[in-house]
């Protein structure tokens, strides 16, 4: 279980529910702070100690919570790669494959239940502790492709790429196992999250922003292979 006290940012413009919210986790020791706009959001995210996660609305009354995702990733520093939960009344599945494309770490529609949301958020802290640890503090290198373990960083040929902190652990999870055939199953075990996946097709959207990060082309794929039928391979061999 993560830490007790972890610090979240809802950025909500429903006050009643972000005050069930911020009730309701506050019991499992999970302090809320709501924002009711996205510019407050991000302000707060610029201005303050970074939260350990951000519930993100997308029905904002000022920006779409889409943008606000999008400027989330864009900002300089760790403040990039805080994990979102998308938290939003569309149930659309393009809705979420979109969420997931402009860098959401989950995404949870409306209504919820509040045990399903705290256990979401648990297993997204709980893979963002678990990248920290000590023993993770060395290097995994593939060609020009360098992956920081300790630092949670990524460089192709000494530039760097940016990542989500769930594809982060995603793609050090298939790294590790390089060379090994693994099925989306397998992948998404290896990071502790499988079985609050609600979206089959979650993982192979985020394959492609892995792709799209580290591969010269990404239509052509020379790192993360696809097995046809079974899932995906990291190459050993890249460059």
């Amino acid at each position: 279980m993560p830490a007790m006290n972890s610090q979240l940012l809802m950025i909500e413009d429903d006050h009643r529910l972000a005050q069930m919210v911020g009730e309701y986790l506050g019991q499992s020791g999970l302090h809320v702070t709501h924002m009711a706009d996205g510019a407050s959001g991000l302000a707060q995210l610029q201005d303050n100690d970074l939260p350990h996660l951000v519930i993100l609305d997308p029905m904002l009354p000022d920006m779409d919570g889409l943008e606000v995702c999008r400027r989330i990733r864009a900002l300089q520093g760790p403040a990039a790669q805080v994990p979102v939960l998308m938290l939003t009344a569309k149930g659309d599945p393009m809705d979420r494959v979109i969420g997931l494309e402009i860098g959401a770490d989950d995404y949870l529609p409306k209504p919820f239940e509040p045990r399903e949301l705290l256990a979401r958020i648990r297993a997204i802290l709980r893979r963002r502790e678990a990248g920290v640890q000590p023993a993770a503090a060395t290097l995994l290198r593939f060609g020009s492709l360098e992956i920081d373990r300790d630092a949670r960083t990524i460089s192709v040929a000494g530039e760097p790429a940016e990542l989500t902190s769930y594809q982060f652990d995603l793609l050090v999870a298939m790294a590790e196992r390089a060379g090994r055939v693994l099925t989306r199953d397998q992948i998404m075990e290896a990071v502790r999250g499988r079985e609050l996946e609600a979206f089959d097709r979650s993982i192979d959207v985020h394959m492609g922003r892995i792709r799209a990060a580290i591969e010269q082309d990404p239509k052509s794929p020379r790192r993360i292979l696809t097995v046809r039928g079974v899932g995906y391979v990291f190459a050993k061999q890249q460059d």
